[in-house]
């Protein structure tokens, strides 16, 4: 098919940050699984949810108590319970979660689901930052609950498309993007937790850049709302889709639980190929540079 429907969800966190970690994720899964069936009813093929989504973005704060928030994947009770819902409406759902492997490894993953229920594999967030936002005391605080991944860049054949996921910080960096781009991706979606300020004005920026450099659609997804109790800034929503001419596809509000419904075009992706050849005209035999610097 030429044509597929994607569906991104973008939300607020409706539980105090003080409450226990389970009483957290019961309620975001529940609202999550109310948006999904929402996006799937608007005709949604791939749906996408925001990064970490069934609780808090509590990388505001470091302390041990959120590393009961973790899962394994594909074995834990999220994943599985949400196979079961991509099997039950035949989408294909993009599942950011925070992945316990072994004894106490600890990773920023997202598990992708077919539509028929089956889970493809994961990509787990390579750049992990660790930064202070503003004088509140409050971060990004990721390398706390973080590992780097090391799965590389993987690209899933889902029933719809090929797609890639890169999360949130992973945005500021190209070389990922490429490395999608150059494994076949169509649509890479990029689950995120950003709050206005310094890096608000790249939000448009980087990834139709990305579209653009690479020759595919990026999906952005990021949560809306203030947090309590660390109210580090506004995450202002504005999740969107844009096409690989750079053109935004369709974006969400600043600040409103809501379903974005955009289509994606595989005939466009063709088009731009044809007429910007950056994959023919590439020069990897010059970058060994890079990576040596």
């Amino acid at each position: 098919m030429s044509k597929v429907t994607i569906g991104l969800i973008q939300a607020s966190n409706d539980i105090h940050g003080d409450e226990p970690v389970e009483v957290q994720k019961k309620a975001a899964i529940e609202k999550h699984i109310r948006l999904i069936r929402e996006a799937a009813g608007k005709g949604a093929q791939i749906i996408s949810l925001q990064e970490i989504f069934y609780g808090p973005y509590f990388c505001a704060e470091q302390t041990t108590k959120w590393y009961d928030a973790s899962e394994e994947i594909p074995n834990g009770p999220t994943t599985k319970l949400f196979q079961e819902l991509a099997r039950e409406l035949g989408v294909v759902i993009i599942l950011p979660l925070y992945e316990r492997e072994g004894i106490a490894s600890y990773y920023n993953t997202a598990a992708v689901i077919d539509a028929d229920g089956s889970y493809l594999g994961k990509y787990r967030k390579h750049h992990i930052p660790h930064v202070a936002a503003g004088d509140s005391g409050c971060g990004f605080w990721e390398k706390y609950y973080f590992k780097p991944g090391n799965l590389g860049y993987p690209v899933f054949d889902t029933a719809f498309a090929k797609v890639g996921v890169y999360i949130c910080y992973d945005r500021h960096f190209p070389e990922g993007a490429r490395a999608l781009g150059l494994n076949g991706a169509e649509i890479v979606f990029n689950p995120s937790a950003t709050v206005a300020g310094t890096s608000e004005y790249l939000w448009k920026l980087e990834q139709p850049a990305h579209a653009v450099a690479n020759g595919y659609y990026v999906a952005a997804i990021n949560r809306v709302g203030y947090e309590a109790p660390w109210n580090m800034g506004e995450f202002y929503g504005q999740s969107y889709l844009v096409d690989p001419r750079g053109a935004i596809a369709a974006m969400g509000s600043r600040d409103q639980d809501e379903v974005v419904i955009g289509v994606m075009d595989k005939e466009l992706i063709r088009e731009v190929r044809n007429i910007w050849q950056f994959y023919r005209d590439r020069r990897p035999e010059t970058y060994d540079s890079i990576i040596n610097l």
